[in-house]
């Protein structure tokens, strides 16, 4: 599997739509007017679907290409094998594998099964008694995959951060404005999900409807695509793209922002006949940092704010209060309502 090499891509909606911005810039500290150039086409994308490529984020394909290795050899493994580090041995860390049908999204099961992950804290980590906080599970039986894991944590959260500088700067904040408060210890997940082939006229999706949780996701998707994007001209599909990321926003943004960055629904469906995985990062705020709007000044004119069509689940972004973990724990403990009653 490539995911670094250049290539042609089928023309349809989806490329057409969302557009591919460069974010080296960013990441690599270019100059001022090469790091505005990025932040302003992320500024408008987020405006206009919350979703959009990202090439020049200086991920190795290589590291890339080890994880997907790794990641086959594991959802190769019988069953049995696999539960070995299945998540009710993870506890209040939240981590490790669910077979397909064991995550629900908007109360159906998802035609998936997948691996969660997190950030690794060491023994004596005064954070590791928080849920979905502590040790990774990795299987004994794919050494590699952990190893693999581990570097890839490290490196996407990397990227989190060259993008929030982006989106700091497409708001009028400082570049570090997220780095400085509500990303200087982000909560960070990742997942590995593995999605068995649809059978042809089913209603069944690999991830039903939905929008994510915090404030970024950066997707990494093998070359079968599969994910849908509501964008304003009804479903379009966002395929691979080799060499570049799918990045979404997620309900914090839409939040921080009053709505004008919004967090845009979406789901998957794997009709390509074969086996499909991908690779959601999730980029979140701090555990305790509470995520009010932005000032008006940073986040639009104040007939902007908040003056956005009304969210497809009906719910008011602006009516939380309280934390992102306490948030983030509500959403999640109704994916598994069963470990959710076993470990909380």
């Amino acid at each position: 599997m490539t995911y670094g090499s250049s290539g042609k891509v089928r023309k349809n909606a989806g490329v057409d739509q969302l557009p591919v911005i460069d974010v080296g810039a960013l990441v690599n500290g270019e100059s001022d007017a090469r790091r505005e150039r990025a932040a302003r086409e992320i500024g408008q994308a987020c405006r206009d679907s919350g979703f959009f490529y990202i090439s020049g984020h200086g991920v190795p394909p290589s590291l890339l290409e080890r994880l997907d290795r790794a990641a086959r050899r594991f959802f190769e493994l019988p069953l049995d094998q696999k539960m070995e580090i299945s998540m009710d041995r993870g506890g209040r860390a939240w981590r490790g594998f669910f077979p397909v049908g064991g995550e629900l999204t908007s109360g159906r099961p998802d035609l998936k099964e997948g691996v969660y992950f997190g950030t690794e804290l060491l023994e004596g980590d005064p954070r590791a008694g928080l849920p979905l906080h502590g040790r990774n599970l990795f299987p004994a039986r794919v050494p590699e995959l952990g190893e693999a894991v581990l570097e890839y944590l490290d490196t996407l959260t990397g990227l989190g951060q060259s993008v929030m500088r982006g989106i700091a700067l497409s708001l009028g904040l400082a570049e570090d404005y997220f780095a400085a408060g509500y990303t200087a210890d982000p909560t960070v997940l990742f997942r590995i999900f593995h999605y068995p082939p649809a059978p042809p006229a089913s209603d069944d999706w690999g991830v039903g409807e939905h929008t994510d949780y915090g404030l970024l996701t950066l997707l990494a998707q093998d070359r079968h695509g599969g994910l849908q994007v509501h964008a304003r001209t009804g479903w379009i599909e966002a395929p691979p793209i080799p060499g570049t990321f799918v990045c979404n926003l997620g309900d914090m943004l839409d939040r921080l922002t009053g709505g004008l960055y919004r967090s845009t629904p979406h789901r998957v469906k794997n009709v390509s006949g074969r086996e499909r995985l991908s690779f959601p990062f999730f980029f979140d705020p701090g555990w305790d940092a509470e995520v009010p709007p932005l000032p008006s000044r940073a986040a639009g004119s104040p007939d902007v704010i908040g003056g956005g069509p009304a969210r497809w689940d009906g719910q008011d972004l602006r009516a939380f209060t309280g934390t992102y973990g306490e948030y983030l724990l509500g959403k999640v403990s109704r994916v598994f309502p069963q470990l959710r009653e076993d470990v909380l």
